[in-house]
This record gives C-alpha cells, structure tokens and sequence, in this order.
C-alpha cells in the first residue's frame, strides 16, 4: 500500500454511512476482576488522541469492521475488543508508515505494531486490549471512557473543568491497589488465607476507585513530586511544578497552569496560576466545600499563606495570609486610602460594599478575582482586611 491509497482508504471510511469524528479516542490495555473477568478495573492508555489523528481514527474503524465488530457512532462512547484480527487489519492499513514510526513519529502506528510483537511472542490476550472512543462530552458511562478523560486532563490535552465527569464514580471500582496494580477487594477476601499462608499477599499501598497520577503519567523534566501519593490521576501539573511532601495534595480536576509550588491543598476544580506559592498547610477548597458550587481560579503569582484557607478566586498578585480563612461570605474591611489602590490595579473597577466611616465593607464573593490584594487579620481586633500588595511574589528559580 503506498501513501496515496492510505488516504483513500482513510477517505472512503470517512464517507461511510454513519460515522462520525470523535472528541477522543485511543487504545488501551485493560486490568480485568480476578473474580469478575468482565470487570474492567483500570485502563492503561499508551498515548490518547483528543480532537486530532483522524486519519489513525478510520483505520482502527476499518480494524473493527475487518474484524467483525460494529461501532455505534450515535452513543456518547464506545469500547471494543482490539483483538488479533484488529490488529492485524490495523497493521496493514499502516504499512506506508512502517518504517516512520520512531520517536515521536506516527505514535498510533507504533502502537499497533506493539501489539504485533505481542501477538508474535504469544504475549497477546484478545480480552486484554481495547479500542476507545468518545463521542460526546456526557456523563461518564465505561471505565474505560472514564480513564480516557482522566487521561485527556492529566496530559494537557483538554482543559481542566472543561470535561463532564458525571458517573465517574459509579463507572470506576473500588480497588486494592498495589505496584499500580488494582485487586478486587472481593478477591483479596476470598483468598485472604490461601495467599497470606503462602507469602504472596499483595502489599496494598491504597484502596480508591482512582489511581496515582505517576501510575499512568510521565511529568515534565522539571516537573517534581516528591511523593507519590500527593497527586491523583487527573489532575493536571504546569510544567515545573513542584509538589512537596507534608501537608500538600492535589485532587483530580485540579492542578497548576505552570511553574509553581504546591505544599498545601488543591481541591477537586481548583486551578493554580503561573507563578503561585500555595504554603504549607495552604487550602484551596473545591466546589463541595465551602464555595456554593463555584470554581475556585487562583492567579499567577499569587501566594496562599500556610494554614489558611482560600473560598474565593485570586486575581493575580494576591496575597492571603498565613492562618486566616477567606470565604465568599467573609465581611472584610478595606481602609479608604488602599481602596483607591485596588481600583487603580484594577482599572477603576469597585468591589461591591457600603462605606462605614473611613472604612469600605465588602466580603470575599465581592472582592475575589481583584488584582494585587493583600487580605490580612488585624492582631488587635480581629477584623479581616484587605490591602494593596506591597509584595511581588517570586519562586525560587532554583527549585522549578
């Protein structure tokens, strides 16, 4: 076959009756119930395509009809079995590319001839490799499609909070997980003697429905987690990020736009700007605790103080300090003279609030996303109060 008859090969698939361009797609190897063979408990996605490769895309579905199986292109998602004869068809339809496929080149291409030399050294298993594709953006139906965002996210390749993880949940298994290997808790128990008498009990480092973020990803170079557990898969690192041990965790749907450091928590739905410090003990709260549903944006150089608490977005060059909460509905006080600051790093805009005396009063809802604000607790008499910043928040170069 040569390149001309692949893109009539991949044209005429296109023009089929029915078919229909994915949002993503891709093939994965999938961990199966030691009980429940038809139970998927994880998928392990090589690489995943997300609004690209289309032309892979119409092999894998000449793959599937080559090896007849049916693709329903009106569901939300799809999965079938990437058998033998898928990857036979699939490997014939890429001959033209064969020889390309090195490095970076033609990563679909080097997946199925993967799956070629498995076949080969007799290390294939037809039930344990699937074809998978989302067709539209709707509650999370397969394990499988759950990965695949969970994927899309953890790589970059979708924006955080701009996928539906609806059912994610109810579709992903509570597992034993050990060496990035999950277990049915069913079977542990079941075989709990058997395996304990014979010193091959797994050593369980964790039991959740999610894996680890660096089960399943590799993080830029100078990307650093000093500890495993502190990232959940699907969260989503900026390029030289640090994430220190302690008191620091980021949650799936989460995570930071670049260079910064985490040593506190980043809540489910919260994002981290280019530049930011979340300190020690630092918490970013997450749509179910505490912000009314709302998604919490944290600027770029922004610095969350250790042990305080963030309810509310952070324009850029904000500052909380250490031990104070901060939440939609805190009443804060802003002196008239750095009122007027605030305005200037915002372009004349005003927070909502009525002016008592030579004080401003608004609360967080109403003054979260300014620029340059500095919330600050006066030691004398408690109040919660809000300054221009006086501080530029620098990382340390060395560290990211």
């Amino acid at each position: 076959m040569t390149k001309e008859e692949f893109k009539t090969l991949t044209d005429g698939v296109k023009n089929g009756a029915g078919y229909k361009e994915p949002i993503g797609f891709g093939i994965c190897r999938v961990d199966r119930g030691q009980l429940d063979k038809s139970k998927v408990l994880q998928a392990t996605f090589p690489i995943i395509n997300w609004k690209e490769n289309f032309g892979s895309f119409a092999v894998f579905v000449k793959a599937a009809q080559d090896s007849g199986q049916t693709i329903d292109f009106g569901a939300s998602e799809a999965v079938i079995s990437a058998n033998k004869a898928f990857v036979t068809s699939a490997l014939a339809s890429f001959e033209p590319f064969l020889g390309e496929a090195v490095g970076d080149a033609h990563k679909n291409v080097q997946v199925i001839q993967t799956l070629a030399n498995l076949i080969k050294k007799g290390k294939f298993c037809d039930r344990g490799f699937e074809f998978v594709m989302i067709f539209e953006d709707t509650a999370v139906k397969s394990v499988e499609a759950g990965y695949l965002k969970l994927y899309a996210l953890s790589t970059a390749k979708a924006a955080l909070r701009s996928l539906k993880l609806d059912g994610i949940f109810g579709a992903l298994h509570n597992c034993g997980w050990s060496a990035g290997k999950p277990y049915e808790l069913d079977y542990l128990r079941a075989n709990e003697i058997e395996l304990k008498m014979a010193n091959e009990y797994p050593h369980i480092e964790f039991v959740d429905k999610f894996p680890r973020f660096l089960q399943h990803i590799i993080p830029a170079d100078n990307t650093r987690i000093l500890d495993t557990t502190k990232v959940r898969f699907g969260a989503q690192l900026g390029a030289g990020t640090t994430v220190m041990p302690g008191a620091s965790y980021i949650n799936f749907n989460a995570g930071t736009l670049g260079k910064s450091m985490i040593e506190g928590r980043v809540s489910s739905s919260a994002v981290v700007g280019e530049g930011s410090d979340v300190g020690g003990g630092g918490s970013i709260l997450g749509v179910l605790s505490g912000t009314n549903g709302n998604p919490i944006t944290i600027g770029e150089n922004c610095l969350v103080g250790a042990n305080s608490v963030c309810g509310i977005p952070m324009g850029d060059g904000s500052i909380i300090d250490a031990g104070i909460a901060i939440l939609e509905g805190t009443k804060i006080s802003v002196p008239a003279a750095e009122l007027e600051k605030i305005k200037e790093a915002n372009g004349g805009e005003t927070p909502k609030g009525v002016v008592l005396g030579e004080e401003f009063i608004t609360k967080g809802s109403d003054i979260g996303g300014f620029k340059g604000v500095h919330f600050r607790q006066n030691s004398t008499n408690g109040k919660i109060m809000a300054f221009r910043s006086k501080r530029e928040i620098k990382l340390n170069e060395a560290l990211h």
